[in-house]
């Protein structure tokens, strides 16, 4: 018998085929094509029918040998900066992890952090939201943090296949991501937003603004959901966990310190980045040069290997050239002008524009991954701004709400980073992404209604 994963699978293979041969939104007969591709790609990363970095070789192979796209646009996710920060996290981490840092700070942390494992999460999400304010990319906020976590877990006898464990996976994958969709320069689709809307409108976003608009709801109170539901979906009890005692005497403290010299210049550097203007990703490049050099001893030949996810580095390729495939082909404006037709807008349903606004974004996201969101919305604002009676601002402002409500993690690269730098699959993290989105379209964007009412932006 099939199973449920291979029956949406076949569904969508079916409704592939049949947009391929009778185009629908008036799309062009190469646009039909890529659509099909890019539904079928979707379906077998939202399903895990098969593994991640084999949905993407379809995608890249459908694309190259259907002549619809050009190499340099379907492998556009490897010459991305996104990639290269991706690669140095994983040396990154390999340093911390074989030179004994992650152990020693684990170690440290266990003081604060042991008294129980809802205050362990906790405290972990608290540590991922403050390096929000401080370190612009979330890619790097997980190469910080992951082996910092599951070095942690090691220390308190989170073995793989703990619950425990994996929820600390998953709370760092989301806790270096969601939360700092509200702060303005800390996420990807914050800065597209920012730079589109100044370029098209000449509309300047203040940080503080940006911040009391979006953090106490988006910020605050979704890192309180998102705590809930990894205490709720893996639970465990440090008491019952057997804890090893550390062997202070198996590496080098002169090393761990010059590493942690070297990661304290690199955080300053990336939380520098709009004063010095080097991007985080070449920052991050440079520290895992001088990690890589097999004389100075933090990562050997043999630990780079095996630090190195190729796996992970093909799914985050696809995720990546898929948005850029489908702006380039025009199937994203074509797509939203669609959903904008359909959409239940207009003056006077302030509460209707405000969830459709945000739904469309979030909606959107699912075929151009977040970065795209912008790319694609931003220049039909003045037309929804139109529609709805909402400022220009105000419906710039709900994209922000649209992709940061997450459905299925490959939306957003840097959680499955995060989960490849911890070592566990993407399936754990897909239930909480589900639950999250549900419960933000039923009570977060009716709170931040409420929130933006009692402002007066709409």
């Amino acid at each position: 018998m099939l199973r449920f994963k291979e029956i949406i699978v076949a569904l969508t293979a079916i409704l592939a085929i049949w947009s391929a041969f009778f185009l629908p939104f008036s799309m062009a007969v190469e646009q039909g094509a890529i659509f099909g591709i890019v539904l079928v790609t979707l379906s077998l990363w939202a399903t895990g029918l098969v593994p991640g970095y084999v949905a993407s070789s379809f995608f890249f192979t459908a694309l190259l040998l259907g002549n619809l796209s050009t190499p340099d646009v379907v492998f556009s996710g490897f010459t991305s900066t996104a990639m290269w920060l991706i690669i140095a996290g994983f040396v990154i981490g390999a340093a911390i992890t074989s030179s004994g840092l992650g152990a020693r700070i684990g170690a440290l942390a266990q003081r604060h952090l042991s008294h129980s494992y809802p205050f362990l999460i906790s405290g972990l999400m608290a540590v991922s939201m403050a390096l929000g304010f401080v370190m612009p990319s979330s890619m790097g906020r997980a190469a910080v943090m992951v082996p910092i976590g599951m070095a942690l877990a090691d220390v308190m006898g989170l073995k793989a296949g703990n619950p425990g464990r994996t929820g600390i996976a998953v709370l760092i994958a989301l806790g270096t991501s969601m939360p700092s969709f509200a702060i303005l320069p800390s996420n990807i689709p914050n800065v597209v937003l920012a730079g589109l809307a100044d370029q098209l409108f000449g509309v300047q976003f203040s940080y503080s603004d940006y911040l009391w608009l979006h953090y106490p709801v988006l910020g605050l109170l979704k890192s309180v959901v998102i705590v809930a539901i990894v205490l709720l979906f893996f639970p465990a009890r440090l008491a019952d966990a057997p804890r090893p005692t550390q062997d202070k005497g198996t590496y080098s403290g002169r090393k761990q310190g010059l590493l942690l010299v070297i990661l304290l210049i690199t955080l300053i550097l990336w939380s520098t980045d709009q004063v010095h203007g080097i991007n985080p990703a070449w920052i991050g490049l440079a520290t895992a040069l001088i990690l890589m050099v097999p004389q100075f001893g933090f990562v050997s030949p043999p630990a780079f290997k095996s630090a190195i996810d190729v796996g992970t580095l093909l799914f985050i390729a696809g995720a990546l050239a898929l948005g850029v495939v489908v702006n380039q082909s025009g199937l994203g404006d074509i797509i939203a002008h669609e959903a904008l037709s359909r959409l239940p807008i207009g003056h006077g349903r302030d509460f209707q524009n405000f969830m459709s606004l945000a739904l469309l974004g979030s909606g959107t996201s699912i075929l151009t991954t977040m970065p795209g969101v912008p790319a694609v919305l931003t220049p039909l604002s003045p037309e929804l701004a139109t529609s709805t009676g909402f400022s220009l601002q105000a419906v710039l402002m709900t994209q922000v709400i649209g992709f940061s409500t997450v459905l299925f993690p490959y939306q957003v690269g840097p959680l499955i980073v995060a989960m490849g730098l911890a070592g566990e699959s993407t399936r754990p993290l897909l239930k909480v992404t589900l639950v999250l989105c549900v419960l933000t379209v039923l009570f977060l964007m009716p709170l931040d209604f409420l929130w933006w009412k009692f402002l007066g932006v709409i």
